[in-house]
């Protein structure tokens, strides 16, 4: 699975960005598809996941309830909706793929990477 990442950017404390990976080489329907994310000195951690076939979700405990991970079947494309945007969210959103139906949250079980986007966020 090819997979691009779209949508990161410069914004202010409570703002929202919309960040797209669309999937490409073959379709999603026995996938997960997820967000990692690393910031500066700091490891590569879980953000969100979702499992293509069932519509199930995971999120980490950070962005609960201000992120939200979906999925257009039609355009082989995952989003994640990202409000009340912190500092603390600063970081590279990689947008991350494993073929199963179970969501898991090591990096090590996702084998398809897409290049990172750049997240900013001031105070």
């Amino acid at each position: 699975v090819q997979l691009q990442a779209f949508g990161g950017g410069s914004v202010q404390a409570g703002d929202s960005l919309r960040l797209s990976c669309a999937a490409s080489g073959c379709t999603l329907s026995s996938n997960v598809v997820g967000w990692f994310r690393q910031a500066p000195g700091k490891e590569r951690e879980f953000v969100a996941a979702i499992s293509w076939s069932g519509g199930s979700t995971s999120y980490a405990n950070s962005v609960k309830g201000r992120f939200t991970i979906s999925r257009d079947n039609t355009k082989n494309t995952v989003y994640l909706q990202m409000n009340s945007l912190k500092p603390e969210d600063t970081a590279v959103y990689y947008c991350v793929a494993r073929q199963a139906t179970v969501i898991r949250f090591d990096r090590q079980a996702y084998n398809d990477w897409g290049q990172g986007t750049q997240v900013t966020v001031s105070s």
